[in-house]
């Protein structure tokens, strides 16, 4: 994929009036569209990079290379990449769920580029260990996958209320929509190679400032794995705690993000 197909092939724009570069990266099921509601906050004080990570339902699925994308190395380079072929050398990140592991390997590989990172609903390994509570247990994930391969559809029905945590019926819809958008088969494989990644051993590398924002009540990410982050990544950080539940705040309480987003750009 050339640069000029890259930028077209993961739908990248950029919008907004400042002078300094913001990326919105948005987490798995969803795409671009999920920053919607918070975007009108930040459009009048930065340029935003907006793209679709390559799983979205919203990229054509020809250009999802199996083998290619079985790492986050690969959603790294892209990420890289599309700054590169943009001749961005200097902005602010905001990565959620799996975006934000991408962010943290993206700044370990190209420090200079990235002055903040705010890590939203991470988690740099959702399964549990002896010393380490990630949240998931090795079993319950091999149910939900089979849940997946089953029936596609009666699992997002059922997991995007789940996820969303919160009554916000308009953020189930929403959610719902971009999962199902989703080729199945794609949706089943990132999501094995989400739940069997594990950063922890890198995350010391880090030097870019971090901002760790995580819901009070997050099904996907227990509260102690912001506090494990902090006090594992190399770089200056900080954790803010909403007081709002679920995975999905920018569709659940785009408000409430936006301000705790733009308490974090600001530190």
């Amino acid at each position: 994929m050339g640069t000029t197909s890259l930028l077209e092939t993961l739908n990248v724009r950029v919008v907004g009036e400042g002078e300094k570069y913001l990326v919105l990266a948005h987490g798995f099921g969803t795409d671009q569209s999920a920053w919607q509601h918070v975007l009108p906050f930040f459009v009048p004080h930065y340029k935003i990079i907006l793209y679709d990570l390559v799983c979205a339902g919203s990229v054509n699925p020809d250009y999802f290379d199996f083998s290619r994308y079985s790492t986050l190395d690969a959603f790294v380079d892209d990420l890289l990449n599309i700054l590169g072929s943009l001749g961005i050398d200097s902005c602010a990140y905001v990565g959620h769920s799996v975006s934000a592991m991408i962010g943290i390997i993206a700044s370990i590989r190209r420090p200079e580029l990235f002055t903040k990172l705010v890590l939203v609903g991470a988690s740099p390994r959702f399964l549990n260990d002896k010393y380490y509570h990630g949240g998931f247990e090795e079993g319950e994930i091999e149910k939900v996958f089979g849940a997946m391969e089953a029936n596609y559809k009666a699992w997002v029905n059922s997991f995007a209320a789940v996820a969303v945590g919160a009554d916000v019926p308009t953020a189930v819809t929403e959610y719902s929509r971009t999962l199902f958008n989703m080729r199945p088969d794609m949706a089943l494989f990132v999501s094995r190679m989400v739940f069997n990644s594990d950063i922890r051993g890198i995350l010391g590398m880090v030097s870019t400032p971090c901002c760790i924002i995580q819901t009070a009540k997050d099904v996907s990410v227990p509260e102690s794995v912001a506090e494990y982050l902090k006090g594992h990544l190399g770089g200056r950080s900080t954790v803010e705690i909403m007081n709002v539940e679920g995975h999905l705040p920018h569709l659940s309480a785009p408000l409430q993000l936006a301000q705790s987003l733009r308490r974090a750009l600001l530190l």
